[in-house]
């Protein structure tokens, strides 16, 4: 359950004050002419008709900006069609309530009852009052989705710039690091699979530091990378890990943020178990413009140690960079995920 900010109770009441008086503004003029025209006598009754009028619209204002702006979003476990017919119903019976008690409460607080032509008016009122507040609850709704848009964007460049501290305190020289795997590569050079596994491993830093300072990559380049690290987990758990790929060849120039693969099948590899009796098998096939990874849930008993929000961070990158969202399922005890592709024109 997602509870969404609140609009402040302050800026509700200053702009329901506001409509309250305007509102009554006409009639507060007309009775004043009368009176100074000597065609209508100053009495409590007026004063009373008017006070409650006042109040009344103030009440009706309120309630009708707190529905819109506030209470209709403490949760969003509605989808939006059935948001917006409750939100409907929800108004009018704000209007038909508040019309109701006015008409009920007017005789005993001011003395007389409110006539049919009054009644008409009063509801005509009501109702355009209660449809431009319904906007301005919008604006004010807007106006909060926009300061908490803001303050994540602001949350997620600090926390890249933290990110790029800690990789440049962490750097290592490229150099020297390719320099060292082709030492290695010429020691186990009469070992086949130790010189396979050293290439693919300096294919994947390659990789890597190329597509450091990318947003998107072609489905080509992230599968052809993807291959080189389920190499490196194949010859850890050899036949008890299997990844089956079903990829059509329109779908390889569609765009898809760097490393998104290598983390769902290392999310797979993390979590699950993996022996000879229960092998893990991982699937990743593109469907309508998308790529869903699948794979049985085997949870291991003890987890390696991680930050535990590799997900989390693999949805904030890939809305930033592609503003699309991943879909996350768990259906018949099979986990999967779904990436939406960016295509190039």
């Amino acid at each position: 359950m997602v509870v969404a900010k609140q609009v402040a109770q302050a800026q509700l009441i200053k702009i329901s004050l506001l409509i309250s008086i305007l509102v009554s503004l006409p009639k507060t003029i007309y009775i004043y002419n009368m009176i100074s025209s000597g065609d209508m006598d100053f009495s409590i009754e007026r004063i009373m008709d008017f006070l409650v009028r006042l109040l009344f619209f103030f009440l009706f204002s309120w309630l009708t900006l707190q529905l819109n702006a506030n209470w209709a979003y403490i949760t969003s476990k509605f989808t939006v069609l059935t948001h917006t017919i409750i939100l409907l119903f929800a108004n009018i019976i704000v209007l038909v309530s508040g019309l109701g008690l006015m008409e009920y409460l007017h005789p005993t607080l001011v003395g007389t009852p409110i006539s049919r032509q009054e009644k008409g008016f009063l509801f005509f009122i009501c109702a355009i009052v209660l449809i431009i507040l319904f906007f301005v609850a919008r604006i004010l709704r807007l106006q909060i989705i926009q300061h908490e848009n803001m303050i994540e964007n602001e949350r997620l460049k600090q926390q890249n710039l933290q990110n790029e501290l800690a990789a440049l305190k962490n750097q290592i020289d490229p150099h020297f690091l390719f320099n060292s795997l082709n030492t290695l590569t010429a020691l186990v050079r009469d070992n086949e699979k130790a010189c396979q596994f050293v290439k693919k491993l300096s294919f994947m830093y390659r990789y890597i530091l190329q597509s450091s300072d990318k947003d998107l990559v072609t489905l080509k380049d992230e599968l052809k990378f993807l291959e080189s690290y389920t190499h490196l987990i194949g010859t850890r758990y050899r036949d008890r890990f299997i990844i089956d790929i079903d990829i059509e060849a329109k779908y390889l120039t569609a765009e898809i943020p760097p490393l998104a693969l290598q983390l769902l099948v290392e999310n797979a590899v993390k979590h699950n178990e993996i022996s000879e009796t229960n092998p893990l098998k991982v699937i990743i096939r593109a469907k309508d413009y998308s790529i869903y990874v699948e794979n049985q849930m085997r949870p291991r008993t003890t987890l390696a140690e991680g930050t535990k929000n590799g997900l989390t961070n693999l949805k904030k990158r890939y809305f930033l960079v592609s503003k699309q969202e991943i879909t996350l399922r768990k259906e018949n005890n099979i986990f999967s995920v779904q990436l939406p592709l960016n295509t190039i024109p």
